[in-house]
């Protein structure tokens, strides 16, 4: 097979044979929707039907052939269909489907591959179906790890929509009231560091991470009851617009876990398993967590999760009765163990570091080459470009955001929206020729935008 499997299925991307959308899909669509609500933006403002995908490739029932830089939302991030990872679910699902939690032959092996792909001794893992069930368990090992029962966790972080997951992040988003009329008791949140926007700064304008530390002592000292079992967030911010924080801060975080007997809770749902080059994002910057949860890639569109806990907290998953129904069927295990493997058989975690500094490089370009780009920022294969109205005010500019993201889905790519802020997350497969393609794409949707706005 080898690591080129996808290239052939990749020639002559992007391939419109109609308007996008086209009339099957937009007829199809308004079917479906006379049942089906709640949808998300992205869809909304693009309701295109997609009835097939390999590799990099997305393909509409209008026949219509997309460049995907999406992975269906950081999901399938080793390509559709992988060859390897299809065969390994394919087998056990004529084998055996479900044996709720006993033992199983691929169990077995995939536990002892994580085992050994982890940092530290992150080595006590229970299995789900999704994410938000993930981030739910982790805040229950918490709570039994340290008999402690508040979190605290950052604004605009996202992790999932029940109510404990729910109850760590925003909300209300816009129009959308996600849960409510409260959050759950013993939640509360704190800003976290964005270059960009920073809430805490240095007289030079920079940010300052030791102002945030300092706050968040405050905080526990005046705003909680001092029974933090968790600080929880995402080593990224994936929803919020795919932002880092400084080198500085995680280490620095860690540090003021450690002093206060506080568990550093790290949601990896979206970013982990090599899509930002490192199969924990957070060892980026040489910190290992307490609990981390997995998701999204981790079965490349599988319905696998994760959460793992510290060797020493093992007994913690036993007090919560950790197990579920699906989370460790034997197509799952395959799914995620597959994964791993493909990660490691085709060097996919230099892959996404290499061509993500590609572009890093190219979207730098790109900023100073477009007024209405205020920053750019990635790791690996997730990235992001923040458009603004003017970059001395940096007021963000939600509806050129809307019409980029349209007028670049019209001409073949497939992405995220994140109202002023562009999200990119590529399969982490693919090089830089496809990686320059949909860069152009974006570039020219901007450029056209710029013109219509009166740039």
């Amino acid at each position: 097979m080898g690591k080129d499997w996808w290239k052939a299925s990749a020639e002559g991307i992007p391939h419109l044979v109609t308007e996008t959308p086209g009339p099957k899909s937009r007829a199809m669509h308004e079917r479906t929707t006379k049942y089906m609500h709640g949808l998300s933006g992205q869809v909304k403002l693009f309701p295109v039907c997609f009835e097939e995908g390999y590799g990099i490739t997305l393909t509409d029932v209008d026949g219509n052939k997309y460049l995907d830089f999406s992975s269906g939302i950081y999901v399938t991030s080793l390509g559709h269909c992988h060859p390897k990872i299809s065969d390994a679910i394919a087998y056990w699902a004529k084998k055996l489907m479900n044996a709720h939690d006993f033992t199983t032959p691929v169990k077995e092996k995939l536990m002892e591959k994580m085992a050994d792909v982890l940092p530290g001794k992150l080595n006590a893992i229970q299995l789900y179906s999704d994410g938000t069930a993930a981030v739910e368990a982790g805040l229950r090992a918490a709570r039994a790890i340290t008999g402690k029962h508040e979190f605290i966790s950052c604004f605009r972080d996202f992790h999932g929509k029940t109510m404990g997951a729910v109850s760590c992040a925003q909300m209300v988003r816009g129009d959308v009231l996600s849960y409510g009329p409260t959050r759950a008791p013993g939640f509360y949140m704190v800003p976290r560091p964005n270059p960009y926007r920073p809430t805490f700064a240095k007289p030079d304008g920079t940010i300052d991470t030791d102002r945030y530390i300092d706050y968040y002592e405050e905080f526990i000292r005046e705003g909680t009851v001092g029974n933090v079992a968790a600080f929880v967030l995402e080593p990224v911010q994936g929803w919020g617009g795919s932002i880092f924080p400084p080198d500085d801060f995680f280490p620095k975080l860690r540090a003021f876990c450690d002093k206060h007997g506080i568990l550093l809770m790290d949601d990896e749902v979206l970013a982990g398993m090599g899509r930002t080059g490192e199969w924990l994002t957070m060892s980026h910057w040489d910190v290992v967590p307490d609990i981390v949860t997995f998701g999204k890639s981790f079965g490349n569109g599988f319905p696998v999760t994760a959460m793992v806990v510290s060797e020493e907290n093992a007994s913690a998953l036993d007090k919560i009765s950790a197990s579920s129904s699906y989370g460790g069927n034997p197509m799952a295990c395959a799914a995620a163990l597959a994964s791993i493997e493909v990660i490691e058989e085709e060097d996919l975690l230099e892959n996404s570091t290499r061509v993500g500094n590609y572009f890093m490089k190219r979207m730098n370009e790109m900023k100073d080459a477009h007024p209405i780009i205020g920053d750019v920022k990635g790791k690996g294969m997730l990235l992001g470009i923040e458009l603004v109205k003017d970059k001395a005010t940096k007021e963000p500019f939600e509806e050129a955001g809307k019409l980029v993201y349209q007028k670049a889905f019209s001409k073949g790519l497939a992405w995220i929206p994140a109202g002023h802020i562009l999200r990119m997350s590529p399969p982490i497969i693919m090089d830089e020729h496809y990686a320059e393609m949909g860069l152009q794409m974006i570039d020219e949707a901007i450029s056209e935008v710029e013109k219509e706005f009166g740039y």
